[in-house]
């Protein structure tokens, strides 16, 4: 195999639905890396930065060359929709040529990078190849989000999921379990299922707070008036949740590694089932079958 003039800033993050997708890194890192949950664009090689148009461009020229049958694409780093549309559409238009066989283009995808397109843009975007973006709403109370610093309110989260849903790009949306703490998980919960509800999205998952480096920034955001939760309150946190959702058709997954119960089913179809479980682990945790306490490694 030739030398491959293929670049990437380490460490890369990605779904992980996209393990078989080819990542393309466009941008490097977050343009805003104000969120004081998030530690993955922390290092100093991981400041924002956008990688050269031409250069992404010969890496799919070169990609092509090399591999075959490749089908889908997800585009990193964290922040790939601040680009203008018209480098989106290069890029997308770039894959589309030189990698005939794709099926879809994924990327992560910040609420408040779509408030900075028109509607026209987002359905070039879909047009072109972009099917599915992963959005971090993190939760949909306006003080928690404000809290964690995420620079999204419930309605301008809600206006950019239905607004992408318009132009025909599915939504991956994820909440983050204990978010609020022990003082202001009902209406984290509540109002994050109220968001769901509003939005409709595809698919829904959930994951767990988990500060690897302590709480001190997190708690400057609350002001001190964060308590960390249990494991017991976070599965009552889920249940509350999940117990206030009212959707048609989202598939939803609590399988990420930071999770000590995985749910999987399609919502509201197995509500009934899943809050069953759920009460397993609330009331016989032994009988669970849950998974151990994860620390993610830095």
């Amino acid at each position: 195999m030739p030398y491959a003039p293929v670049s990437y800033v380490d460490p890369v993050f990605r779904p992980p639905s996209e393990a078989n997708s080819l990542i393309l890194q466009v941008t490097n890192g977050c343009s805003w890396n104000k969120c004081t949950y998030c530690d993955m664009y922390t290092q100093p090689q991981k400041r924002f930065s956008v990688k050269p148009e031409e250069d992404v461009i010969k890496e799919i020229e070169w990609f092509s060359r090399n591999y075959s049958g490749i089908q889908r694409v997800f585009l990193a780093d964290g922040d790939v929709i601040s680009l203008s549309p018209r480098r989106l559409l290069n890029i997308l238009n770039a894959i589309r040529e030189y990698l005939p066989n794709v099926t879809r283009v994924a990327s992560y995808c910040s609420p408040r990078n779509v408030s900075n397109k028109s509607d026209a843009d987002l359905k070039a975007l879909y047009d072109a190849g972009l099917k599915l973006v992963y959005v971090g709403a993190e939760s949909g109370d306006d003080f928690v989000l404000k809290s964690i610093n995420k620079g999204d309110t419930h309605d301008s989260v809600v206006d950019s999921l239905n607004r992408l849903a318009d132009a025909g790009i599915k939504r991956s949306v994820m909440i983050i379990n204990g978010a609020g703490g022990t003082r202001f998980s009902k209406q984290h919960a509540l109002n994050s299922a109220l968001l769901a509800n509003k939005t409709q999205p595809e698919f829904l998952a959930t994951l767990v707070l988990n500060l690897p480096h302590g709480e001190d920034r997190y708690q400057k955001g609350y002001e001190g008036q964060f308590i960390r939760m249990s494991q017991h309150e976070r599965f009552k946190e889920v249940r509350q949740f999940i117990d206030a959702l009212e959707l048609k058709s989202t598939i939803f997954r609590s399988d990420h590694a930071s999770n000590q119960l995985v749910l999987r089913g399609v919502l509201n179809k197995d509500k009934e089932k899943l809050l069953k479980q759920i009460d397993t682990a609330i009331e016989k945790p032994q009988e669970a079958h849950l998974r151990a306490e994860w620390i993610r490694p830095f």
